[in-house]
């Protein structure tokens, strides 16, 4: 697996308070799922997050933050974001938070 363990842990530990996470390796990395929708993930050096469309360019804007273009098209209400922008707890804790929130405000997802 190409991801950082240490960055994995930290994000545990953001959502250890949830009892609806499941983490699933996919993207050739970790993925965190929240209420069955993708939250964020790690993989290949990047930490990625899915926000609210509607904040994408915001949140675009801020330092540290890139399109999602692993397919060479940018993925709309996914970002990555530099090891810069997550260094500090706090800055992890602000994207994880976002992320939360984006996928708090979706509908349930029906089971197959």
């Amino acid at each position: 697996m190409a991801y950082d363990e240490g960055l994995a842990q930290r994000i545990r530990e953001q959502l250890q308070h949830r009892d609806d996470v499941e983490e699933k390796k996919m993207f050739g990395g970790l993925t965190f799922m929240v209420r069955d929708y993708m939250a964020c993930g790690l993989g290949q050096g990047n930490f990625m997050v899915r926000v609210d469309k509607d904040k994408y360019q915001d949140y675009l804007a801020e330092p540290h933050a890139r399109e999602m273009d692993f397919t060479g098209r940018a993925l709309k209400g996914m970002l990555y974001i530099d090891p810069a922008g997550i260094e500090d707890d706090n800055d992890l804790a602000k994207w994880v938070a976002r992320s939360l929130s984006y996928v708090d405000s979706l509908p349930p997802k029906k089971r197959k």
